[in-house]
């Protein structure tokens, strides 16, 4: 028998371009290889070059070294990997006993016979600073997140699928921190009453600024496995690029907060620095009865048959408004109007038009003057993470039909247009073009004094930037609601209808019901090259919010796995009834497994706050949703249930 053999693919430009992509590529991974193992801290000065007269790629200049320490520190840490742990003073006697030599006379006598020190001329003090105790009490330590147990925890599982696209991230990142400044004397005195642990600086003298990020992938784990990576890079490098300054630095012309304006968004009453430690703030929590919260709890209810009905997810809640920041005014305008001409360019459609809600660039005339703010740094960080994933992939050959490749994205692409290489150096996704996409949710805390910010005595700054339908609950201590900081970007969404209207005639509705806009279920998403010139953008939508001592107890991220099979309110519930909060993510994601239809990916993670030890005093506690979900397990455990 004779096998017909298809007539040679002819070598096409597309080929040409694609062979000299990936040597180049691969010449310039090994350099960079050589140059970290021989100069750890270079500094790179440009972005990859262009490939030919007829190709002209788009270059990212890094500005030649300047004596500012800030930005120093930007470039180094685009160099040393994620800090997925974060840096505390402990006291030393918590740890180990202090096997140092003891030099002089001694006694064992209990500290509260000890005489008092006597300040002598010459004499050395007592004491170090008030803000820092004593060098000697303390041992600074690095902490795995993962590692503890009672401050965070997280749970993934793939549920029916074959495999999982769900990832996240925890740790610390390197920028300036963004929190609100408070009076010294409102947060210093408590930690060394406590005898907790303090946070340790950052690099930059601030107190560390903590990053978590779920990411949900769809079409494959390609571009959740990206985000994961490299979007806290992303965030780093545009903070640098903005020259963000600290918020805690004292600016001329600045006025400090007064303590009415710190406790304004808060549920305590005013404490003075005699009894502002951590047990009293937490005492000065105005709980709210059962009765009180009922009517405000947004609970699933079941029909006479004990069906339950479908739920509708709440809207995210109104944040702050965004706060003007210290950066470099010209560049941040500069770097704004570049990324939008970019989408202008390279995908067109929808972006011709693009005008993102915190940039200064491509407002209307009588539109008000949007300030530069974090806000501003965010969604530069996030849009330049997606530019280069999609133009990374749009170089690439389609598995799916080798001659694609020979038609660009539209009729603004050039082929072959080499893409900018992610804060970590490495190449984006494999060696074939990746046509799915990944929705995510990240959360930045910032805290203005040494306190961490799940001391009970501390308040936050928390700022959450999203995309797609993730989602991040807050649980307010004094009702036990949750408190939801996210919307799911849905073409259901009135917003998003709007939003997209101008581009699509029309939604089309699944069997399940649910509307869909280009064959996808999300209008927010990171790649979805085939739906970027048709709106489906990555601009997040960014929530600040201020968090007062012991205001809110917790903080949970889920993917749609969990959002998509309970409630906000079951989801805290359940969380409630754990005694950590790995207890607690590994309680819910076993739920929504459970109790699901779908099987999707679930992850879910928590983070404790300051409120954490009266998480189920305030309002109904835990019992709210117990009948509800007692009812979806005897549902999910009914052997009828697949034929119904």
């Amino acid at each position: 028998m004779t096998i017909s053999r298809r007539p040679p693919r002819r070598w096409s430009l597309c080929d040409s371009y694609n062979f000299i992509a990936r040597y180049v590529h691969q010449q310039t991974r090994s350099h960079a290889s050589r140059t970290r193992r021989a100069k750890p801290l270079a500094l790179a000065q440009t972005r990859p070059t262009q490939l030919s007269p007829t190709c002209p790629a788009i270059t990212r200049t890094t500005p030649p070294s300047e004596p500012n320490h800030q930005h120093a520190l930007f470039q180094g840490a685009a160099q040393r990997g994620f800090h997925n742990y974060f840096v505390t003073h402990l006291p030393s006697n918590s740890m180990t006993p202090d096997s140092r030599s003891r030099i002089g006379p001694h006694h064992k006598l209990p500290r509260s016979a000890a005489a008092p020190h006597t300040a002598k001329p010459g004499a050395a003090p007592a004491l170090s600073p008030p803000h820092l105790p004593s060098n000697r009490e303390l041992t600074v330590v690095r902490i795995p997140l993962h590692s503890a147990k009672h401050h965070f925890g997280v749970t993934e599982s793939r549920g029916s699928r074959p495999y999982n696209e769900d990832s996240h991230q925890a740790g610390t990142i390197d920028m300036p921190a963004f929190a609100k400044r408070v009076p010294i004397s409102l947060s210093r005195s408590s930690i060394k009453k406590s005898g907790e642990g303090t946070s340790a600086d950052s690099a930059f003298g601030d107190p560390q600024v903590f990053y978590f990020g779920v990411f949900d992938g769809h079409g494959g784990a390609e571009c959740s496995k990206f985000l994961q990576d490299e979007l806290h890079g992303y965030i780093e490098e545009a903070a640098a690029e903005f020259e963000l300054k600290s918020s805690l630095r004292k600016h001329h012309g600045h006025v400090l907060p007064t303590a009415n304006d710190v406790r304004r968004h808060s549920s305590l009453e005013a404490l003075d620095d005699n009894d502002a430690d951590g047990v009293a703030k937490l005492d000065a929590v105005q709980m709210r009865s059962a009765d009180d919260v009922k009517a405000l709890a947004d609970i699933p209810t079941m029909n006479e048959k004990g069906a339950i009905g479908k739920f509708d997810k709440a809207q995210a809640v109104a944040g702050e408004s965004p706060v003007p920041a210290k950066v470099s005014q010209a560049k941040a305008l500069r770097l704004q109007k570049e990324i939008v001409d970019e989408y202008k360019k390279l995908i067109g459609g929808y972006y011709r038009r693009f005008s993102p809600k915190h940039f200064s660039v491509g407002k209307s005339e009588g539109d008000a003057e949007t300030p530069v703010s974090i806000e501003s740094v965010l969604t530069y960080a996030f849009l330049r993470a997606d530019l280069d994933f999609v133009s990374a992939q749009a170089r690439k050959p389609d598995p799916e039909d080798p001659y694609v490749s020979d038609s660009a994205l539209n009729s603004d692409e050039i082929l072959g247009r080499p893409h900018h290489k992610p804060p970590s150096g490495t190449g984006i996704g494999g060696q074939t073009r990746f046509k799915g996409g990944s929705t995510g949710s990240v959360a930045l805390i910032s805290t203005p004094s040494p306190a961490p910010f799940f001391h009970p005595s501390a308040s936050s700054t928390l700022i959450v930037a999203h995309v797609g339908d993730t989602r991040i609950l807050l649980c307010e201590t004094a009702t036990g609601l949750a408190r939801p900081l996210t919307s799911d970007h849905h073409p259901a969404n009135p917003m998003e209808a709007q939003r997209l209207r101008r581009y699509a005639t029309s939604f089309i509705t699944d069997s399940f019901g649910e509307e869909r806009f280009q064959g996808l279920a999300n209008s927010r998403a990171f790649g979805d090259m085939k739906s970027k010139r048709h709106g489906v953008s990555a601009e997040p939508e960014i929530t600040r919010t201020e968090m007062g001592p012991a205001e809110y107890s917790f903080l949970v991220l889920v993917s749609d796995g969990v959002s998509g099979t309970l409630s906000d309110q079951e989801i805290v519930d359940v969380v409630k009834e754990a005694n950590t909060p790995e207890q607690g993510s590994k309680a819910v994601v076993s739920l929504a497994t459970e109790v699901s239809t779908e099987g999707d990916n679930a992850t879910c993670m928590v983070i404790r706050l300051g409120g954490w030890e009266r998480r189920s005093e305030g309002g109904l506690g835990s019992l709210g949703t117990k009948e509800l979900r007692d009812h979806r397990r005897s549902e999910a455990s009914d052997p009828r249930r697949g034929r119904r």
